[in-house]
C-alpha cells in the first residue's frame, strides 16, 4: 500500500513538471509570437511607426488570441524542444499559415477605418517561422552539444573502416544516440577519391594500410569495420592491421542479418571466423524462387538441424502456404517455431514429430498436408558415429530417402529437393557412402516422375558454425584454456555459411531441372590449421603460445581432402553462377533390388557386412 502510494506521489511530481514546462513553452512563444506583430510592421513601413500606431495596436490584440487558440491546438507547447525533428516544423508552418490567413482576412475587414499594409501578414509569418523555429533549434543544440554531451562519460574514440553508405549510417547513429558512448573521429577508406572529404562533418583520414598511424594521432580507443559486402580476405588484412596496432575492433552484422539496411550500434559485434572466409554474397532470383514457393504447401525434413533450420527461415521471406517442419529432436523444433513467431512474426508452420524411417507415420503427414514441395535435410552426418554405428546410416540416410521420394512420387509432389554432401564423392566413409546412395535414389525418382515433377539433390561442402562441426569446437577448446585438437595438420575442407547454403538449395530447387545433381559454390579450399590459427587470434590470444594446438591423426572414415565431383562427373554452368550441374548423373542399374539387400544387411548389424554391400553399389568406395 506505502509503495503504491509512493508511486502515485513520484507519478504526481512528474505530471507537475510536465505541466509547469508545457505553461512556461505556452507563455515563451505566445510573448515572442504576440510581439512579431510589431516587428512585422516595422520591417514594412520602417521608422513612420507613428503613421501606424492604431493599426499596430488592433491587429497586435486581435491576432494574440488566435495566436494563443492556435499554440494550443496544434499543440506546440507539448512539443520537445531538446528533440525537435521535422513532424514538429510542420506543426509550427501548420499554425503560421492559420494565423497568416486570418490575419490578411483582418486586414480587408478593418479596412479603411484601421490601415494594416497587405505585406504585413506574410512577413510576419515569415518571421514567426524563423524566430520560433530558431528558438527549437538552437535550443536542441545547446541541449544535445553542451548540457547533454557535458553530463555524459567520456565517449570511446571510433576509427570507422568503410567510408561507404554503412560505414555513414554507423557514424549517425553514434551522432544521433551519444549515450551509447561512441563518437566517430574519422574514416578509413582505400577509394582515393574520399580522401580528405568529410561525412557527416567526419573526415576520411587515409587508407586502411595507415590505421596505425592515424590510431596514435587521434588517440583513438576502436575500431568499427562496416563494410558488410567485402570479401574475406579484405576482413581478414583489417583485422591484421587492427591487431597489430592493438586495437579493439567489431564489425556490423552480414547485409543478411541487418533489418531494412538499418544499422544500431547496439548491433556491433565481435569479428567472427565467418568474416574472415566471407564471399561476396548471393544473388537470389526471387522472382524464380517465389514461382515456386508462393502459397505452396512445404514439408522441411530434418527442419531442426542447422541446414534444415535456416531452410525454415528463408522460406518465409516467400509467402507459403504452410510450412511442415518434421524433425526427431522436438527441443530444436521447439527452438525455431520461437524463433519464428517472436523474432518474426510467421504463424504458418506445423511441427510433426516424426522419423523419416517411419514409413507408415510418414504417409498420415503426406495424406493430410499433401506436401507440394520437399526439402530432405534430415540425415546423420557426424563420420566417426556412423562408422560405428554403419546400420543406422542404412536406415536413416538411405531407407528415409526412399521412403520419401516413393511417398513424393504417390503423392505427386511437384518440387523434391535433397540434401547431399561433398563426403558422397569416391566415399571413404560410411557416412559419405550412404548420402552416395541416397543421390541414387533421388536419381532414381526423377526417371519414375511424372511431366511438371522435379528430384533433384544439391550438393556441397562443411557449412560454418553447424552443430558439431570444427567451428564450435574449437571455440569451446579456446574457451577452455586449449589446446586446440586437430587431426592432421594438412587436413583441408570446403566451407559456406549457412544461410549461403540454404539460399543457394532454394534457388537450385528453381531451376526445374529434373534428375539434375548441383554442385554449389564452394570457393577456395580451407586449411583447417588456418582455421584455428585465426579463431585463436580473434579472441585475442597468440597461437601455440597462449592455446597450443595438437594433432591427433586422421579418424576413420576421413579423407584429407574433399571433393565435389566424381571422376564420371564434370561439371556443367546453370544460369547461376554459384550453382552447377554435374553431367552423366546416373543410378546403376538394378538400384532398388541393392537397396533391398543393403537393408536387410543393415538389420544383421554385421559391419564388415554392411560396408560390402555399399561397396556393391558404390565401386568407388573404399572404407
Amino acid at each position: 500500500m506505502e509503495e503504491r502510494i509512493e508511486k502515485s506521489g513520484l507519478n504526481d511530481n512528474r505530471s507537475f513538471i510536465i505541466l509547469n514546462k508545457s505553461r512556461i513553452k505556452f507563455l515563451i512563444d505566445a510573448l515572442i509570437w504576440g510581439s512579431l506583430t510589431f516587428f512585422g510592421f516595422l520591417l514594412r513601413v520602417e521608422f513612420r511607426l507613428l503613421d501606424y500606431i492604431e493599426g499596430i495596436v488592433v491587429a497586435t490584440c486581435c491576432l494574440i488570441v488566435v495566436k494563443c487558440f492556435t499554440i494550443w491546438h496544434f499543440k506546440l507547447h507539448r512539443q520537445s524542444w531538446q528533440n525537435v525533428g521535422l513532424s514538429d516544423f510542420y506543426s509550427l508552418i501548420k499554425a503560421d499559415v492559420t494565423v497568416v490567413v486570418f490575419s490578411v482576412v483582418l486586414t480587408f475587414i478593418l479596412r479603411p477605418k484601421v490601415v494594416i499594409p497587405y505585406s504585413v501578414p506574410f512577413i510576419e509569418g515569415a518571421l514567426m517561422l524563423l524566430v520560433l523555429g530558431g528558438v527549437r533549434v538552437l535550443f536542441r543544440y545547446y541541449f544535445k552539444n553542451f548540457f547533454y554531451i557535458r553530463n555524459l562519460p567520456r565517449r570511446k574514440r571510433v576509427l570507422i573502416a568503410g567510408a561507404g553508405e554503412v560505414g555513414t549510417m554507423v557514424a549517425r547513429e553514434m551522432l544521433r544516440n551519444p549515450k551509447e558512448g561512441f563518437l566517430p573521429v574519422a574514416f578509413l577508406d582505400d577509394d582515393s577519391t574520399k580522401h580528405r572529404q568529410r561525412f557527416l562533418g567526419v573526415p576520411v583520414l587515409g587508407k586502411m594500410e595507415d590505421m596505425a598511424d592515424i590510431i596514435d594521432e587521434e588517440g583513438i580507443d576502436e575500431l568499427i569495420i562496416a563494410m558488410p559486402n567485402a570479401a574475406g580476405d579484405t576482413i581478414r588484412k583489417i583485422v591484421e592491421y587492427a591487431q597489430l596496432a592493438n586495437i579493439p575492433h567489431r564489425t556490423i552484422p552480414r547485409l543478411n542479418d541487418l533489418i531494412s539496411g538499418k544499422v544500431n550500434i547496439n548491433f556491433l559485434r565481435n569479428v567472427e571466423l565467418e568474416d574472415l572466409l566471407r564471399r561476396e554474397p548471393v544473388q537470389l532470383d526471387t522472382t524464380q524462387i517465389s514461382a515456386y514457393l508462393k502459397r505452396k504447401r512445404v514439408m522441411v525434413t530434418g527442419a531442426g538441424g542447422s541446414i534444415g533450420s535456416e531452410i525454415v527461415r528463408q522460406l518465409t521471406r516467400f509467402d507459403p502456404e504452410t510450412i511442415i517442419m518434421v524433425g526427431r529432436g522436438e527441443s530444436s523444433l521447439h527452438l525455431i517455431s520461437i524463433e519464428l513467431r517472436d523474432k518474426t512474426g510467421f504463424q504458418k508452420f506445423d511441427i510433426r514429430i516424426a522419423d523419416v524411417r517411419d514409413r507408415d507415420t510418414l504417409e498420415k503427414l503426406f495424406e493430410q498436408y499433401k506436401p507440394e514441395v520437399i526439402f530432405h535435410a534430415a540425415a546423420h552426418k557426424h563420420v566417426p558415429f556412423m562408422e560405428d554405428n554403419p546400420a543406422q546410416s542404412v536406415f536413416n540416410n538411405v531407407i528415409g530417402t526412399k521412403n520419401l521420394t516413393e511417398l513424393a512420387l504417390k503423392y505427386n509432389v511437384k518440387h523434391f529437393v535433397n540434401i547431399s554432401t561433398d563426403k558422397a564423392v569416391n566415399p571413404t566413409s560410411v557416412m559419405g557412402a550412404s548420402k552416395r546412395v541416397s543421390e541414387h535414389l533421388v536419381s532414381l525418382a526423377s526417371s519414375k516422375a511424372e511431366k511438371e515433377q522435379y528430384f533433384v539433390s544439391v550438393r556441397f561442402g562443411n557449412v560454418l558454425g553447424s552443430r558439431g562441426s570444427v567451428i564450435p569446437i574449437f571455440k569451446e577448446q579456446i574457451k577452455n584454456g586449449g589446446p586446440i585438437t586437430i587431426t592432421h595438420p594438412e587436413m583441408v575442407r570446403y566451407f559456406m555459411t549457412i544461410p549461403e547454403a540454404s539460399q543457394l538449395v532454394l534457388q537450385a530447387g528453381a531451376m526445374n531441372k529434373n534428375g539434375s545433381l548441383f554442385i554449389l559454390d564452394m570457393g577456395k579450399p580451407v586449411k583447417i590449421l588456418d582455421m584455428a590459427r585465426d579463431l585463436i587470434s580473434l579472441s585475442g590470444l597468440i597461437p601455440d603460445q597462449d592455446i597450443k594446438i595438437v594433432f591427433s591423426g586422421v579418424r576413420p572414415g576421413e579423407k584429407m581432402f574433399e571433393e565435389l565431383l566424381t571422376s564420371q562427373e564434370t561439371l556443367e554452368a546453370t544460369v547461376h553462377g554459384k550453382i552447377f550441374s554435374a553431367k552423366k548423373n546416373v543410378h546403376p542399374n538394378g538400384i532398388e533390388s541393392m537397396v533391398s539387400m543393403l537393408e536387410k544387411v543393415a538389420q544383421t548389424g554385421d559391419i564388415v557386412k554392411i560396408k560390402k554391400a555399399y561397396k556393391e553399389i558404390i565401386p568407388s568406395y573404399t572404407p
